[in-house]
């Protein structure tokens, strides 16, 4: 076990094209042996609230995907549940689309290439759906979540709408039978539910 602490700058963190999506740079102490790094800290998260970074989180889970595989695009309006996610294993194409009714942005998407050597990792707040494609044979992914996880008020984004246009680096992806029939936006946009993200609200 790796018990050397590492340097007091532990993080830097980047603005997007879209402010309310960060991405977050994780310093490493690192030899021979391997590396420790710190996944989250309170106080140095606490110094990007003017960002919107977290820094209080409710849930951490734990997904592993094999090479091929999309999951997404996924969120959750009550309790909203925003996103801290960062590849523990593996590389993986990460992308967050903002779903705000009203939004400048809306439709739009930041996405991002992560793995366990550049340890980069995505914060994006609940009014965003999220997703990842693998890009390795193993993915281990863990997500920081604002708020446990609620079915009753959890839906999806077809990860392929024409609309959002994401850049996906598979072509014909590993996909599950839910986010295989999951809504496009404007189906998204047209349900009541989704004024639990007006852009007034969450800008």
């Amino acid at each position: 076990l790796l018990s050397e602490s590492i340097d007091p700058m532990r993080v830097s963190v980047h603005e997007t094209a879209i402010p309310e999506v960060v991405l977050v740079e994780h310093d490493a102490f690192q030899d021979d042996r391997g590396f420790l790094l710190e996944a989250f800290h309170a106080g140095d998260f606490a110094k990007y609230e003017h960002l919107g970074l977290p820094n209080t989180f409710v849930q951490i889970n734990h997904s592993r995907s094999r090479a091929g595989v999309t999951r997404g695009l996924h969120f959750q309006w009550q309790p909203p549940m925003g996103k801290y996610m960062r590849v523990a294993r593996g590389k993986a194409f990460l992308v967050a689309v903002d779903i705000r009714p009203g939004s400048p942005s809306l439709g739009q998407y930041v996405s991002c290439i992560a793995d366990d050597e550049n340890h980069l990792a995505m914060w994006a707040p609940a009014c965003f759906a999220r997703g990842f494609a693998t890009l390795s044979d193993v993915v281990d992914i863990e997500y920081l979540v604002t708020g446990n996880y609620n079915g009753a008020a959890e839906s999806g984004i077809a990860w392929n709408d024409p609309d959002i246009g994401i850049e996906w680096p598979l072509a014909e992806p590993v996909t599950s039978e839910r986010d295989s029939n999951a809504q496009s936006l404007a189906e998204w946009l047209a349900r009541p539910e989704a004024q639990h993200f007006r852009y007034a609200d969450w800008s």
